[in-house]
């Protein structure tokens, strides 16, 4: 099935390769990391980096919480880049309930202790009037990918992933992209929109990340009661099948009824699925084939385990 990304203003700026000039970055310091909110500081800290030859950059996009997954991709970049940016955005228009916006946790010490404590370089935390200021009326939108299972489940989602990615890729420029492959249609919304927009970024996909008990890494996690949890234990089991028909059998018997539990032909394949536990929905997938992709994961590794903090 064709994949399009579509633009809906004409007026879209390609990320730059030329070298700015070094301008001041105002931004506050937690020890060795630089913490700005505003897009100037940001692209200054970045001209700065590449004014003193030190590129490659990378970028982790993250919306906090951040778990052993998001240290995974900070630790990749750190030790594939010479700048390591970090944005720290939880982006509104991802989310179609304000309930569940409200509900998204915050801890932003947190994180920026987590994020120093990787060796990141400059953390970008702005707020949302800086992403999407008064008047704001530009979306992107890959059509048809965005618009299947989770896209179907969450309408509009994808066209606020792609959007925050894309204003994230002008504002930095980075060389590097970090994303985990737990958010698989994520992931495939992102090449897409990088090969349909000739956006010179490498994008690296690593392995998703699991608790010693088998369960993919999300912040939705925290909500998850001691039953629920143990309930929720039927999706990974479900998907190491690699079967859509015994994973949906897994999960039914389990007591839980999925959205979908479907083998989608990405890059890699995966078999992904989507189920709610109680209120909180979850999903998680299987690599099924190696990828022909430079920088996505080259075949099913073991997934690492999450260790106690």
């Amino acid at each position: 099935m064709p994949r399009t990304a579509s633009l809906t203003s004409t007026h879209l700026r390609h990320p730059s390769r030329r070298r700015p000039s070094p301008r001041p970055h105002p931004g506050a310091r937690l020890g060795r990391v630089i913490v700005v909110r505003t897009v100037p500081a940001i692209r200054a800290a970045v001209a700065d980096a590449r004014a003193s030859d030190a590129a490659p950059v990378g970028l982790v996009p993250t919306m906090g919480a951040l778990h052993a997954g998001h240290r995974a991709l900070l630790g990749a970049a750190r030790a594939e880049c010479q700048t390591v940016v970090m944005s720290l955005f939880v982006n509104p228009a991802q989310f179609g309930e304000a309930a569940d916006l409200g509900a998204y946790p915050r801890d932003e010490a947190a994180d920026l202790a987590a994020a120093a404590a990787a060796g990141v370089d400059v953390v970008f935390a702005p707020p949302p009037d800086a992403m999407y200021p008064a008047g704001f009326q530009t979306w992107v939108d890959v059509e048809r990918l965005g618009t299947t299972h989770e896209g179907a489940h969450r309408p509009g989602h994808f066209r606020g992933v792609a959007t925050v990615v894309l204003k994230l890729f002008n504002i930095v420029a980075p060389d590097v992209a970090y994303f985990g492959q737990k958010d698989a249609q994520q992931v495939e919304v992102i090449r897409t929109m990088l090969r349909d927009l000739d956006l010179p970024i490498r994008l690296r996909v690593l392995p998703t990340v699991r608790d010693r008990d088998g369960l993919a890494l999300s912040s939705r996690n925290a909500r998850l009661s001691p039953d629920e949890r143990q309930q929720a234990l039927a999706l990974p089991r479900a998907l190491a099948t690699r079967d859509p028909v015994e994973a949906r059998r897994i999960l039914e018997t389990a007591g839980l009824q999925p959205d979908y539990v479907e083998v989608l032909d990405f890059d890699p394949p995966v078999l992904a699925a989507a189920v709610r536990v109680g209120r909180t929905r979850l999903i998680d997938n299987v690599v099924l084939e190696s990828s022909s992709t430079e920088g996505s994961p080259t075949s099913e590794r073991p997934t690492a385990e999450a260790r106690p903090t």
